[in-house]
């Protein structure tokens, strides 16, 4: 079985990015073969470069809020490489049906909650809020509703007394990158199931 070619969209510093590229090694089915970024000076530029991985930055900003013209330019980078899979790694852009439909079921997303609790943005104050006793984050293919779509993987962990934002997302992290790269393996392969962490 050939390799599936991986094409990760990003918008920060690229720590997931990078969990994902350093784990496409060996026997796995998947290797990343282009990074881009909608910020020019992202972090994860330079990170996915170090690691010879082909970058590109496609900026939304002189789209002046045309997000359908801004997904045809990336899609138009997006198809000179090719990609199987598409994987979003902190992408801070609300793709649109236009977008999400020319690349069905090929996209997958992580997002810091327990889907399909906490949909949007600040996850961890909200689990916080709600009192729940665990918190986590989701690895799910992406579909036009926003934080949708079949989940592929959980990781969930223990909510501690005096736990702040913070607490959670530091404690997260790197549960956050290896739920993604276990997931983003057995996609590729073609396997079925949910990867659930611990």
């Amino acid at each position: 079985m050939s390799e599936k070619r991986v094409a990760i969209l990003l918008s920060g510093g690229g720590t997931n990015m990078a969990a994902l590229v350093d784990s496409m090694t060996g026997d796995h089915p998947a290797r990343p073969v282009l990074v881009v970024s909608n910020k020019p000076g992202a972090g994860g530029l330079e990170k996915a470069a170090a690691r010879g991985v082909p970058t590109a930055v496609i900026d939304h900003r002189p789209f002046k809020g045309d997000r359908v013209a801004f997904e045809d330019a990336l899609t138009a980078r997006l198809e000179e490489a090719e990609p199987d899979i598409i994987c979003l790694a902190g992408f801070m852009r609300v793709l649109t049906e236009h977008f999400v439909s020319r690349w069905e079921g090929r996209i997958l997303n992580v997002h810091p909650s327990l889907l399909p609790k906490h949909r949007g943005l600040d996850t961890y104050a909200r689990a916080l809020a709600a009192g729940d006793t665990e918190f986590g984050a989701t690895v799910h293919v992406v579909t036009p509703a926003l934080d949708d779509g079949p989940i592929l993987g959980q990781v969930r962990l223990p909510v501690e007394p005096g736990d702040g934002p913070d607490d959670l997302a530091g404690r997260l992290h790197l549960w956050e990158h290896r739920l993604y790269s276990a997931v983003l393996r057995r996609f590729a392969a073609g396997e079925g199931g949910m990867v659930t962490l611990p």
